[in-house]
């Protein structure tokens, strides 16, 4: 990787894992925009989330993707996120402890509940319990599937444990100012 800020950036992880807190920190930094892959899969709309079809998804994401700058952030691995894996300058696996990530989403849902975060979808104990689901899943299962996935693009992968290591790494490639 050379000097120069990475004009598109694909961050993955497990849900708690700090993927959307990395993903802001680092468009305000760098002034790029970014994008959830939870809002590629779903229209945001008053009335209630709906799915987009599969060719819905992938046009949306087509179109994120070609443009010239990025930071896309998800849990999503499959097939039709490639694309983005393939047009990323860097891709950042955040492999956040388990403990941590179960940590954050009880507290995410706390702060949700009281109003003093924002979230996307109605934090239900329903979506609460599915997320404990979702963090033993990915351990399991989800997260070997993603690393054999990102094995092809091993050159522009880093694997971090937190958002201080991004920036120790963006630092020691002198992306970023001390």
């Amino acid at each position: 990787m050379n000097h120069k800020i990475p004009k598109r950036i694909h961050i993955i992880g497990s849900v708690g894992s700090g993927k959307t807190t990395l993903a802001k920190q680092l468009s305000s930094t760098y002034n790029v925009p970014f994008y959830e892959l939870d809002n590629v899969v779903r229209k945001r709309l008053p009335s209630g989330d709906i799915r987009r079809t599969d060719e819905e998804k992938e046009q949306y994401l087509k179109s994120i993707v070609h443009t010239d700058t990025w930071i896309i952030e998800g849990v999503h691995y499959g097939d039709w996120v490639s694309s983005s894996f393939h047009h990323a300058d860097l891709i950042i696996f955040l492999n956040t402890k388990y403990q941590i990530r179960t940590y954050r989403i009880i507290r995410r849902f706390i702060l949700q509940k009281l109003k003093l975060e924002r979230s996307n979808y109605k934090p239900t104990l329903e979506i609460f319990f599915n997320m404990f689901k979702w963090n033993r899943q990915y351990e399991a299962v989800d997260k070997p599937n993603a690393l054999l996935k990102l094995a092809k693009y091993r050159t522009k992968t880093i694997i971090v444990e937190n958002n201080k290591d991004v920036i120790m790494y963006l630092k020691e490639k002198k992306v970023l100012q001390s």
